[in-house]
C-alpha cells in the first residue's frame, strides 16, 4: 500500500468516525421533544404556506406596513436555516437577529420567544436540524415599500420594546400554574394575537403585570378575542375545565374555535399534554378581567329577540338570521354545543369590535380536526351570497340579539373587511 492510498483509508476511517458519532449524538428521544415544542409554539401554521411543504415558509402575514412573508425553517443550507449553528438560532428566536445580522420584523413573535429558557431553545434546535426534512425554496420577498423596507430602525424598536429577560417564576404560585405562565407568555406567544398592539407595533404588555396583556386585538381581519377574566368579553364565566376542553377539541359549551385559531387547535393545542393545557387554564383563570368596567353584567334574555322573528318584514337582521343561521345556532342562539356554536353569550359575538363576525360570516372558517378527525359540522361562507348592507343587518342582529345590547355594524365595516384576502389557512 502507498502513503497515498493509507491517507485515503485513514481519512475514509476519520469521516466514518465522525460521521457515525454525530448520527449517535443526536438523541431520538430528544428530537421527539423537541417536536413537541414546535407544536406547542405552532410553528408550522405560520411558516407553512397553503398546499406548501412544511416549515419551508411563504405564508403571508399582513401588517400596518405591508405583507410579510415568512421564511424557510426547514434545515436545507441554502434557502433554510441549515447553515445555523444553535448561538445563531438562539439569537433569531430571543434577539429577532438573523444569522446574517438582519433584523426580524416583529410579526415574528421573538418577544414573546425572549421567555423560552436555554433548555428548550437547544431542544428545538435538535429538532429543526435532525427531525424536519431539508426543502429547498427560496424565500419571498416581503411587499413594503420604500423607505418603510429599511431595516435598521428595528435595532432601535428592540431597544424601547424587547425586554431580554427570560421568565421569571412566581415563587408563590404552584408548579402547574408557572408551566402556564410559562407557556402562555412564552412559547405559546398568546400575546402576539390577543394583546393590543401600539404606535409601533408593539405588544403593550408581555405579562399579566400589564392590564392590557391579552385583553384583545385585531389582526388581518379578525379580532383576536379578549382572555383576560371579564365576564362579558373574556372568560370570566369559563372555567378551567371549558378552557381545556376548548383548547384540547376546539370547542366548549360557550363557544367554538374559527378563524385563525382554528389552526392554533388543529397544529398546536390539540396536541398538547393535559398536564401543559391544565396549567394554562390554571394561569389564564387568575388574570383579572378590565375591559367590562362600566357594562353590565350580561344575563341571557330571549324575549325581545323572539319578538322580532314574529315581524320579520320589520326587522330585516331577523329574518336574514332565520335564514342562514337559525338552522344550526337555533332562534334561542343556544346552538347545539359543542358541535353547533352558541351565539348567545359568545364573548366572541360579545366583542364591540366585529371585525370576527363580519369576516366568519363572509369567508367561513377552516374545518376543526381534533386528533386529525374532522368536525361533523362547519361555518359555510357567504361571501357571493350576501351584500355589505346584508351581512351588516345580519351582524347587527347578533350584536343586539339575546339581550347583547351592542351597538349596530355599518356596511362600510362590512366593506373593510371583504377587501381583505380571504383567510390564507383556507
Amino acid at each position: 500500500m502507498n502513503m497515498a492510498s493509507g491517507l485515503m483509508k485513514i481519512g475514509f476511517a476519520a469521516f466514518t468516525f465522525t460521521f457515525s458519532l454525530s448520527v449517535f449524538a443526536v438523541n431520538p428521544a430528544e428530537i421527539k421533544k423537541g417536536e413537541y415544542l414546535a407544536r406547542v409554539g405552532d410553528c408550522i401554521s405560520c411558516h407553512t404556506a397553503p398546499h406548501g411543504k412544511a416549515f419551508a415558509g411563504g405564508l403571508p402575514m399582513l401588517t400596518p406596513v405591508g405583507a410579510i412573508y415568512t421564511t424557510n425553517i426547514t434545515p436545507d443550507a441554502e434557502t433554510g436555516i441549515g447553515k445555523y449553528t444553535e448561538s445563531d438560532f438562539a439569537k433569531a428566536l430571543r434577539r429577532g437577529v438573523a444569522k446574517d445580522g438582519h433584523h426580524l420584523y416583529p410579526a415574528m413573535p421573538y418577544p414573546s420567544y425572549a421567555k423560552v429558557s436555554d433548555a428548550d431553545i437547544h431542544t428545538l434546535y435538535v429538532y429543526f436540524m435532525h427531525g424536519v426534512k431539508p426543502v429547498r425554496q427560496a424565500n419571498r420577498a416581503n411587499e413594503i415599500p420604500w423607505p418603510l423596507n429599511y431595516r435598521f430602525p428595528l435595532a432601535i424598536w428592540n431597544s424601547l420594546f424587547l425586554d431580554k429577560h427570560g421568565y421569571q417564576a412566581d415563587a408563590s404560585k404552584d408548579a402547574s400554574w408557572n408551566r402556564g405562565a410559562y407557556l402562555v407568555q412564552g412559547l405559546g406567544h398568546c400575546g402576539a394575537c390577543h394583546t393590543p398592539r401600539g404606535f409601533a407595533y408593539q405588544e403593550k404588555g408581555l405579562t399579566h403585570a400589564s392590564d392590557q396583556f391579552l385583553s384583545g386585538e385585531t389582526l388581518e381581519g379578525w379580532s383576536a378575542t379578549n382572555l383576560r377574566g371579564d365576564h362579558n368579553t373574556g372568560l370570566g364565566r369559563w372555567s378551567e375545565a371549558d378552557i381545556l376542553v376548548y383548547l384540547k377539541s376546539g370547542a366548549n359549551q360557550h363557544s367554538s374555535a374559527f378563524g385563525t385559531m382554528t389552526t392554533v387547535i388543529n397544529n398546536s393545542t390539540e396536541g398538547m399534554t393535559i398536564q401543559d393545557l391544565t396549567g394554562i387554564a390554571s394561569y389564564l383563570k387568575t388574570i383579572k378581567g378590565t375591559n367590562d368596567k362600566g357594562q353590565t353584567t350580561y344575563k341571557y334574555n330571549s324575549g325581545a329577540t323572539l319578538a322580532q322573528f314574529k315581524s320579520l318584514t320589520t326587522y330585516p337582521g331577523a329574518r336574514l338570521y332565520q335564514q342562514y343561521c337559525a338552522a344550526c345556532h337555533g332562534q334561542e342562539g343556544k346552538g347545539v354545543a359543542p358541535y353547533l356554536s352558541p351565539l348567545a353569550g359568545n364573548p366572541a359575538v360579545m366583542d364591540p369590535d366585529p371585525s370576527s363576525l363580519i369576516n366568519v360570516i363572509l369567508n367561513g372558517s377552516p374545518q376543526l380536526k381534533p386528533q386529525g378527525v374532522a368536525a361533523p359540522f362547519n361555518m359555510p361562507k357567504f361571501r357571493h351570497t350576501l351584500n355589505d348592507t346584508e351581512v351588516a343587518q345580519l351582524v347587527s342582529f347578533m350584536q343586539s340579539a339575546w339581550n347583547h345590547n351592542l351597538k349596530p355594524t355599518s356596511a362600510k365595516a362590512v366593506a373593510d373587511i371583504r377587501k381583505l384576502p380571504a383567510s390564507a389557512y383556507e
